[in-house]
């Protein structure tokens, strides 16, 4: 018989070499999905990303990126993640120095969305446009950009003039329902409330320091739509999908125009229509797609003419920060 020791020598050798990654394995594969049901997604990531990326105040970025939201129900109950994504931007030339950037977004939730507010953000300022995303904690929000300050507040205008809704919701009793497009008034945020809307104006973000609203009257412009609006005399108790028509006075020598998502996307394509920028005494231009993205199915880095764009199949995530540009210059030939 062999010594007490040297059996137990082997048994633990033998658990250790064919025993443990197995049983580690299985159990991680029973327990695993139903123990994360009950964590907290902001903490596990918090955890994960401090052991990959080491501990810094900025993994809280990527969190919030990555989840699409604060992280702080089980199940990711309170997070935005799109997982049906259309885009279509179309440029309409109105002179030879102006154009309307008209934007079509639709989204399908992952998780129906429990809110009946839809936060509209527009600004000229880079820094705003760069911080806003990670800095709103509002589910659903859009973001426009007009590059040029001396149309900010008449581009604003037409924004607040053309921006129609569609929604597909639960009802007060869970009952999912559609609401078809319709124009909701979008309701000014007074600028002593911005801080209510975006983290920086309470707090410091990072390297960024805290922000005064009082700066930013020029160049900043925040809306609030009610989705109950729309909704055929019932009571918006959370969104399924939603689709966006806007459009926004731009300057043609800008050369560009892109869109970025806002939470974390399944995006299918994204289409161009830059036929509409031509108008009578202006010269040619061509065109060039330009991802930002983790892949995309770009078929040409060339420049094109308006009638070559075609439909850009991502299908893909896109996370806050990715997006598509859409560049023009004059033709040189």
């Amino acid at each position: 018989m062999w010594p007490l020791p040297a059996l137990a020598g082997f048994l633990l050798g033998a658990y250790e070499l064919f025993w443990h990654q197995r049983l580690v394995a299985e159990v991680g594969r029973l327990a695993g999905p139903v123990f994360l049901e009950h964590l907290l997604p902001s903490e596990v990531l918090r955890t994960f990303l401090a052991s990959v990326y080491g501990p810094n105040v900025a993994n809280d970025e990527v969190i919030a990126g990555v989840l699409g939201g604060n992280g702080m129900r089980p199940r990711g109950d309170d997070l935005t993640i799109s997982t049906g994504t259309t885009v279509k931007l179309e440029l309409q030339g109105i002179d030879t120095k102006t154009y309307h950037l008209r934007t079509t977004q639709h989204y399908q939730f992952r998780n129906s969305v429990p809110v009946d507010r839809f936060v509209i953000f527009a600004t000229s300022n880079a820094l705003l446009r760069d911080t806003i995303s990670a800095a709103c904690r509002y589910p659903l929000f859009e973001l426009y950009f007009i590059p040029d300050s001396s149309l900010f507040l008449e581009s604003v205008d037409d924004l607040r003039h053309s921006t129609q809704i569609a929604i597909d919701y639960l009802d007060h009793e869970g009952q999912r329902r559609s609401a078809e497009p319709s124009q909701i008034p979008p309701v000014e945020v007074k600028f002593g409330e911005w801080a209510t809307y975006l983290t920086f104006f309470r707090e410091s973000m990072g390297p960024l320091p805290k922000l005064s609203p009082m700066s930013h009257m020029s160049d900043l412009r925040i809306f609030e739509c009610d989705l109950s609006g729309i909704a055929d005399d019932h009571v918006v108790r959370a969104i399924c999908g939603l689709t966006v028509w806007s459009r926004t006075l731009q300057r043609t020598n800008d050369g560009f125009c892109y869109w970025q998502s806002p939470y974390p996307s399944f995006v299918d394509k994204i289409s161009f229509d830059a036929t509409g920028l031509a108008v009578a005494d202006s010269p040619r231009h061509e065109f060039r797609v330009m991802p930002f993205t983790f892949r995309s199915a770009t078929a040409s880095a060339q420049w094109l003419e308006a009638a070559e764009l075609g439909d850009l199949d991502v299908r893909s995530w896109l996370l806050p920060g990715h997006g598509v540009a859409l560049l023009w210059r004059e033709a040189l030939s």
